[in-house]
């Protein structure tokens, strides 16, 4: 065992690394780095440094393959959340602040090849963390982000305002200049930890902002990893903090604090509905990316064996741990049995097991409570009368593992239809016309994501604005370029992140009218 020392309400105790884990890290042979960076006792970092703050408690984190503790993290205070806004602020208004937009630029596409540099090291501490397959990771996670990290650092030098011809009586040169809206309070989730986090850092400093971001509670250390690669880049100090914790600590106190300009959160949605009463009452600047539903609509022309195949990325990635993943399929009678029965076969064939091993497709789900969770869903499918045809069970071993399940013949009153279950969960039901499957795919609360499998264009076209959702792609579902933005309508939020659009999120507009000739002009 590798032993670690863990502050405890004040008490120092001994933590012991599980023979577990070591034989893990062992086994699958991960960097120097990472071995490294999990004998470091986690802290949080403040005002370009590392540190436990004000606190005396640590959290546990837990490896789901094994469900053993890999290390702990700091549990920040309220006082630590103000020390960071503080030091964001004096950032702000400081060196930040001198920084030209060439200079932003530089510093950022600098963190983006450090990304790069270090992408195995930070897929490694990503799939302990979480328990993703390491080879999505690598491939969409790691590698996107360093896509984002570029293209928003092209942004910082495209940033303009614009002259306006006004009818006032007179002479007046008047325009418009555009300025970071301040310091920017970010509360990321625990399925996409880096790639959330890249989301909510990059466009706010091509901006000019300045960040306080609060991690999962779960799935911290990527983030905290990232920081070692913003201290050699050179990013100031104060310009990105870190404080780890519990949301109803940290997180209640950066969405309140009266220095922090704008929240930006992915989450729940019942959380995020808090998070948007209390950034209400201060009258922040808000953006909400929350839960989803997402439905995927297969015509009898869709292309079967594409359509199966695509359930590995809309549904059975990160066992169904991402709020976009296609999750409830509904597929015209004609070709309604094959399609079940070749997701039937993708589902069954799909490798199960350690986030660490490359072959793996499907990691564990992240705890043990969100394990229950999913298989009480299953059990509601199978009570409301939803055929199940695969899965449907928790594996017998040891880690926090959900088979890839399938139900066929489900109806749109059941509750595996409405509510977002947040697992390898697909559910399917038949229809037979345009008009009544639009009527299905809009009947949720939910209103993030939507694909519509067709081989006729027209028919694509047309029902695409008739579609409730934030996006909706064809052919294919949940691509991903940092240039096209993302977020939901209804229960799914409000606001975008990626694209032009996230960036004008983070800019204040300023009118400018400078009068000019005579006095009594």
């Amino acid at each position: 065992m590798v032993g670690k020392r863990n502050r405890n309400n004040g008490k120092r105790v001994e933590i012991m690394m599980d023979n577990q884990i070591t034989n893990l890290l062992s086994k699958y042979d991960v960097t120097e780095s990472t071995k490294s960076f999990l004998d470091l006792k986690q802290k949080m970092f403040i005002n370009g440094a590392f540190t436990q703050g004000n606190s005396t408690e640590n959290i546990d984190i837990i490896e789901p393959s094994t469900g053993k503790v890999l290390t702990t993290i700091t549990a920040g205070t309220a006082k630590d959340v103000d020390d960071a806004v503080n030091a964001a602020e004096e950032a702000l208004h400081g060196e930040w602040a001198n920084y030209k937009p060439r200079e932003r630029e530089q510093v950022m596409r600098k963190l983006a090849e450090l990304i790069r540099d270090n992408l195995q090291t930070i897929a490694e501490l990503e799939s302990l963390d979480s328990g993703k397959a390491i080879s999505g990771c690598k491939a969409v996670d790691i590698a996107g982000s360093a896509n984002v990290w570029e293209y928003f650092a092209g942004w910082a030098t495209k940033i303009e305002g614009s002259s306006r011809s006004t009818s006032m009586p007179g002479n007046y040169f008047s325009y418009t200049q555009k300025e970071p809206v301040g310091v920017v309070g970010a509360i990321v989730p625990w399925n996409w930890p880096f790639a959330m986090a890249t989301w909510k850092l990059a466009a706010p400093l091509a901006a000019g902002c300045t960040v306080v971001l609060k991690p999962a509670e779960m799935t911290s250390l990527s983030m905290l990893f990232f920081m070692t690669l913003c201290q050699q880049a050179g990013l100031p100090n104060g310009v990105i903090n870190i404080v780890t914790g519990r949301g109803r600590t940290v997180g209640t106190a950066l969405t309140t604090h009266p220095k922090v300009a704008k929240v930006s959160f992915t989450g729940s949605t019942e959380v995020g509905k808090t998070v948007g009463k209390s950034v209400s009452d201060s009258v922040k600047h808000v953006t909400l990316e929350l839960g989803g539903k997402s439905p995927m609509i297969a015509f009898n022309d869709a292309d079967v064996d594409a359509l199966a195949k695509g359930t590995l990325g809309s549904i059975y990635f990160n066992a169904g741990q991402v709020c976009s993943a296609g999750s409830r399929l509904y597929v015209q009678r004609g070709i309604y049995d094959e399609v079940i029965e070749k997701i039937k076969q993708v589902a069954e064939g799909i490798k199960l097991g350690t986030g660490l091993d490359p072959d793996t497709q499907m990691g564990p789900v992240i705890s043990k409570n969100q394990q229950q969770s999913i298989k009480q869903y299953i059990d509601i499918g199978v009570e409301e009368g939803a055929r199940l045809v695969t899965g449907g069970y928790c594996l017998d071993e040891e880690g926090f593992y959900v088979k890839p399940t399938l139900f066929a013949d489900t109806t749109n009153d059941m509750r595996i239809v409405q509510e977002e279950i947040f697992g390898p969960v697909l559910v399917v039901q038949p229809f037979d016309s345009e008009d009544e499957v639009i009527e299905l795919a809009n009947d949720n609360v939910f209103g993030l994501a939507a694909s519509i499998w067709t081989q006729d264009i027209s028919r694509a076209h047309r029902m695409i604005p008739k579609i409730k959702a934030g996006s909706v792609w064809v052919n294919i579902h949940d691509p991903g370029d940092p240039s096209m933005p993302f977020g939901g309508v209804k229960l799914s939020g409000i606001g975008k992140d990626l694209g032009p659009e996230q960036l004008e999120h983070y800019l204040e507009t300023k009118s400018v009218w400078i009068k000019v000739g005579q006095n009594n002009d």
